[in-house]
């Protein structure tokens, strides 16, 4: 029985190993939008993509990125300022790619942009910390999709959104963890919708990779900001050591996953340019063997391992 069982599992992922070996045809004719390529995954995503031949738009939040990047890449790898919160700069960039793709429309859409400070317990924030982030991670991806999905239908192309582990684990506080579940959510109704279409919606679900949005240069200064700016009446019931064990944990994080921006960036290019991509790509060791295993746990189980790795207030019952 064990051995069926095992020559069945091998014949599957013989014809997934086949079926997801076939690349689209053409792939110089078609055009792909980018947000967030500043730096990151999208700075890489956009020159990867240029040397394969594709047509990247690449939309920058500052004019010194989107010259560092045109910089580095082919004559092909044009940009556009974009700031995702602003609706008028989301109509601004999605005239400007119409008048690129022209009547091939838009083969491929990935949503990078996102940021994740502040992050911290939900206590020490007010509600424009987390709008600031869900106005960039959530509201931003679905007005940008909105926007150009008329483009995408058109090329019957793909759409990649880049949502986070922290959708399906919440262990920290702040309105990133929320806004990759939102994305997530979004993704999904969007899939069954545009499968009529014959446009594909991919998700990518990466576990912790060092970027200017998770570093500890970003993140250590945030955290302290934040906790400057919190009431004395909270700081007195968290403490001092509470923030002191709260800002170790990231660097503890950085040391221990060491992962190649790479790793990502391929999982995103396979979603626009195989014939049979997959609806979620899990990046990271830590995503696959960690935090997706940690999601499927009961809720008891799972908040026990959250409190290991927690530090406790001084305050606490």
């Amino acid at each position: 029985m064990l051995l069926y069982l095992a020559a069945l599992m091998g014949l599957y992922y013989l014809v997934r190993w086949y079926r997801e070996r076939q690349v689209v045809s053409h792939l110089h004719d078609k055009y792909v939008f980018i947000t967030g390529c500043d730096s990151g995954f999208g700075n890489l995503l956009a020159r990867q993509l240029d040397m394969r031949g594709l047509r990247v738009l690449a939309a920058c939040l500052t004019e010194e990125g989107a010259e560092q990047l045109r910089k580095r890449g082919s004559e092909r790898l044009e940009t556009v300022i974009l700031d995702v919160t602003r609706t008028e700069s989301i109509a601004t960039a999605t005239e400007w790619v119409k008048e690129h793709v022209g009547n091939r429309g838009l083969w491929g859409l990935v949503n990078n942009a996102g940021i994740s400070f502040p992050s911290a317990p939900n206590e020490w924030l007010s509600k424009q910390d987390f709008m600031n982030i869900l106005n960039v991670n959530l509201v931003g991806v679905i007005e940008v999709t909105l926007s150009l999905m008329l483009l995408v239908r058109k090329a019957q192309g793909r759409v990649v959104n880049v949502s986070s582990v922290m959708g399906w684990v919440s262990l920290y506080g702040g309105g990133y963890c929320i806004s990759k579940h939102g994305v997530e959510s979004f993704s999904d109704s969007l899939r069954r919708e545009l499968s009529y279409f014959g446009v594909k919606v991919a998700i990518i679900e990466p576990g912790y990779f060092k970027t200017n949005v998770s570093s500890t240069e970003t993140l250590l200064p945030s955290l302290k900001k934040v906790w400057d700016h919190t009431s004395s009446e909270v700081k007195e019931i968290y403490g001092e050591k509470f923030l002191e064990s709260y800002l170790r944990y990231p660097q503890l994080l950085e040391k221990v996953w060491k992962s190649e921006l790479s790793s990502v960036t391929d999982c995103m290019e396979h979603a626009l340019t195989a014939c049979h991509p997959r609806t979620r790509y899990s990046p990271g060791w830590d995503a696959k063997f960690l935090y997706l295993p940690m999601s499927y746990l009961p809720t008891f189980l799972l908040d026990f391992f959250a409190y290991l790795g927690s530090p406790k207030p001084e305050k606490a019952l």
